[in-house]
């Protein structure tokens, strides 16, 4: 079998999670192998997401190790069965892999949570505003560079237009609102298409107010993208450097705490609209 020529974030969590499902069932690699009849080197790969593995192979696997939760099964084998190329892979080799893998990580989700401090979230921005984001970066963009990160940056807003689009809750602080990307006029307009959006009834926008205080992600953006089951949830966080994705199960309890306590502090859906209002009224 041929290796893979390169491996999404998407194909990695599997591979780690049937490491885990072995690891639980306290196979050794070599017993793992013995038992499928196949080489070590076979499994290894699997599990570093080298190989695909068929829906017959992968319900093998989780009969040897004796898994139980069909499930978390069910939901590795629809991952399994993941190998039509999404739209993000035009943008393979172009733009950086982590974009590819929160592009994914979107369109794959049962739900996202995302909480945003200095900008108004990538979903929710006009093409105009998102280019005034992408401009503000360190090291500048070149202007084929920004074509090629704006069009990413639109295209990850079809997850919202979808037939069956994911129920979003965006927790966006009031700093992001008052942040001058662009003009006034550029500002306007995306408060405008902000409040816009927070009536489809797949998205919530809830505003943090200065006023609530400080809170523990204070300067990070995080994504909470909600698996088909609770183990395949994963956490995204933006860096200065690149995407970081997170999936052990403390970091997801941690996060699922963060993201109650931050709820918390935000003000309810229609104060949050009035909230937004009031901001592009006094500019």
């Amino acid at each position: 079998m041929a290796h893979r020529t390169f491996i999404t974030a998407r194909q990695r969590r599997l591979g780690a999670e049937l490491r885990r499902m072995r690891e639980h069932a306290g196979f050794t690699i070599q017993e793992a192998a013995d038992l499928m009849g196949v080489t070590r080197s076979h499994i290894t790969n699997t599990e570093l997401a080298r190989f695909g593995v068929s829906e017959d192979r992968l319900r093998a696997l989780a009969a040897n190790y004796s898994c139980s939760d069909g499930a978390y099964v069910d939901a590795l084998v629809a991952m399994a069965a993941e190998r039509k190329p999404g739209w993000w892979e035009d943008f393979r080799g172009i733009l950086p892999a982590g974009a590819l893998d929160l592009a994914e990580l979107e369109h794959c989700a049962a739900a996202l949570r995302v909480v945003q401090i200095m900008h108004v979230p990538g979903l929710l921005q006009t093409e105009e505003y998102a280019r005034a984001v992408l401009s503000a970066s360190v090291p500048s963009r070149s202007p084929a560079e920004l074509r090629r990160t704006l069009s990413h940056r639109l295209r990850r807003r079809e997850i919202l237009d979808r037939d069956a689009p994911p129920p979003c809750v965006f927790i966006i602080h009031e700093a992001a609102l008052r942040m001058r990307f662009g003009d006034q006029q550029v500002l306007r307009a995306q408060l405008a298409a902000l409040l816009e959006a927070s009536e489809r009834e797949n998205v919530t926008v809830r505003i943090v107010p200065f006023e609530a205080g400080g809170f523990h992600i204070a300067g990070l953006t995080v994504t909470y993208a909600s698996g088909a089951v609770a183990q395949l949830d994963t956490v995204q966080l933006d860096t200065a450097h690149k995407a970081l994705f997170l999936e052990a199960e403390a970091q997801l309890e941690n996060h699922r705490a963060i993201f109650e306590r931050t709820e918390k502090m935000a003000l309810p859906v229609k104060k949050s609209r009035d909230f937004i209002r009031s901001i592009a009224h006094h500019m």
